[in-house]
């Protein structure tokens, strides 16, 4: 396989991997997720650029920005399938209720949803509407389509740092990523905030994501020894939340 198809086939695999969008069939040998995490960001801008085409286009059709961030944010849903709030919920499950890191990575494995996850996606999903909405149009649609990839752009240097905290799914598969891929990932991240946002706010949203992965990565080594598909998910969905709200705080400075 060439290079070109070999990168093409990374890009397929990330898609496959982040979202539930057609990318098409895999011409063997199929690459390995190690190999195809320095596309994780190119999956976020597959996704925010469709959130980001439905705020405009619900804003064109002047329905309230309210609705238009809504509707952004259920497109985001969709095409992703809810695979990063299902980690976010199943994180909170396990961490607030188990008692030792054994029955919190049973929790976590559960496919049932308690309190603590319940009211994890809540307030996910309501500040994420509310500080999307608080913002002028236009500006929240660019920052729909870049923030969705830089969320998705610091998740390799996770895989890369922290062990696996199971011996199998998604943590123990993507093992093994290399450096040159994590930073690949982490520079495609940079390059759309500074280009969607400008270099000033991009640092600071950029500080705030940074700032909010370094603390999950922290607590998912503390409480389960490392990371795991589940904690990939929340932190995606926790920097997500956090680049909103920063952006919030500058526009309202």
């Amino acid at each position: 396989m060439s290079l070109r198809g070999a990168r093409l086939a990374q890009i397929q695999v990330a898609l496959m991997l982040l979202t539930r969008l057609p990318a098409g069939q895999l011409q063997p040998p199929a690459p390995s997720l190690s190999a195809a995490v320095w596309a994780f960001p190119l999956a976020g801008l597959a996704v925010g650029g469709l959130a980001a085409l439905t705020m405009a286009l619900g804003l064109w059709l002047h329905l309230s920005t309210n609705v238009a961030a809504g509707l952004a944010i259920a497109v985001g849903i969709l095409a992703t399938g809810a695979l990063h709030e299902d980690g976010l919920a199943d994180l909170a499950d396990g961490f607030g209720g188990g008692r030792d890191r054994d029955q919190k990575l049973a929790i976590m494995r559960d496919s049932r949803i308690g309190s603590y996850g319940a009211l994890a996606l809540i307030l996910s999903v309501g500040l994420r509407w509310q500080t999307i909405a608080a913002l002028p149009g236009a500006e929240a649609v660019w920052a729909l389509l870049v923030i969705a990839a830089a969320s998705r752009a610091g998740l390799p240097l996770v895989i890369w740092r922290l062990p696996a905290a199971r011996p199998d799914g998604l943590g123990k598969s993507a093992a093994g990523a290399n450096w040159r891929g994590v930073w690949v990932a982490a520079l495609v991240g940079a390059i759309a905030l500074a280009c969607g946002l400008g270099p000033a706010k991009a640092a600071l949203v950029a500080l705030a994501m940074a700032l909010t992965g370094f603390c999950i990565a922290r607590l998912a080594l503390r409480q389960i020894g490392g990371q795991t598909g589940d904690v990939l998910g929340a932190m995606q969905q926790t920097t997500e939340l956090a680049a909103w709200v920063m952006l919030l705080a500058i526009a309202s400075a």
